[in-house]
């Protein structure tokens, strides 16, 4: 929920805030931003998003943080661009492409209904590249080291994938989706079922639930809650 201008805060009972969460931020980059803007220790975002990612990030404060968990349980909207024909480690563009596979003779009409046959529900495996954590251990520190464990394939649900644009190697779609879906192991999914791998080159989270990012707060209007305090 944005705030409506000179409204008074009240953190300690608890607010929501919409927020944009810019690329190359954690998004306990965010929240430790926060923290320090309003000097608060209590709060939390619901719904981790990649640090390349942007997009709507629900933050609570106070008594709100136990919201928290409905937020989370709400289902998401993402704006992005897969780029076939390339595949990364870490299914984005955060590893090196580790293989290439030529796109010529790459039909249009292969590519719609392949994408069309991962709507509904979906067995997914977590990427290496990801906070899960295996034995308390979050699996992006195992891939650091070049190590790979087992994980556990997830039931998610994707309600809905609109092809906006096709212009090869870069496909454009809009991705709504359960909560735990992630993203980058659809997009990788697609492109191992077409045969060419794929990896997102960018991710956008628009909508969670009813709560849109064009209602959301940038850092810089968060500082400005908070102008006399120092950041």
């Amino acid at each position: 929920m944005t705030l409506n201008p000179g409204k008074d805060l009240d953190l300690e009972a608890g607010e929501v805030f919409l927020v944009d969460k810019p690329a190359d931020w954690t998004s306990f980059d965010v929240v430790n931003k926060m923290r320090r803007i309003f000097r608060i220790k209590r709060i939390g975002h619901a719904g981790t998003l990649d640090k390349s990612a942007t997009g709507l990030l629900i933050v609570c404060t106070g008594r709100k943080t136990k919201e928290l968990s409905s937020f989370q349980q709400l289902e998401k909207e993402y704006d992005v661009t897969m780029r076939l024909g390339e595949k990364t480690e870490s299914y984005d563009t955060e590893t090196p492409v580790i293989h290439r596979h030529d796109l010529s003779g790459m039909d249009e009409e292969a590519i719609r209904s392949t994408i069309a046959a991962f709507v509904g529900i979906q067995k997914q495996l977590p990427p290496m590249w990801s906070a899960v954590k295996v034995a308390g251990t979050p699996l992006y520190r195992y891939a650091r080291k070049g190590i790979e464990v087992p994980r556990k394939e997830r039931d998610v649900f994707i309600e809905r994938i609109d092809v906006r644009t096709i212009a090869l190697p870069d496909v454009t779609m809009t991705v709504v989706c359960s909560k735990g879906t992630y993203i980058r192991s659809l997009v990788n999914d697609i492109g191992e079922a077409l045969g060419v791998g794929a990896h997102v080159v960018r991710l956008r989270r628009t909508r969670i639930g009813n709560y849109h990012v064009a209602d959301a707060l940038t850092i810089e209007d968060l500082l400005h809650l908070n102008p006399g305090r120092p950041h």
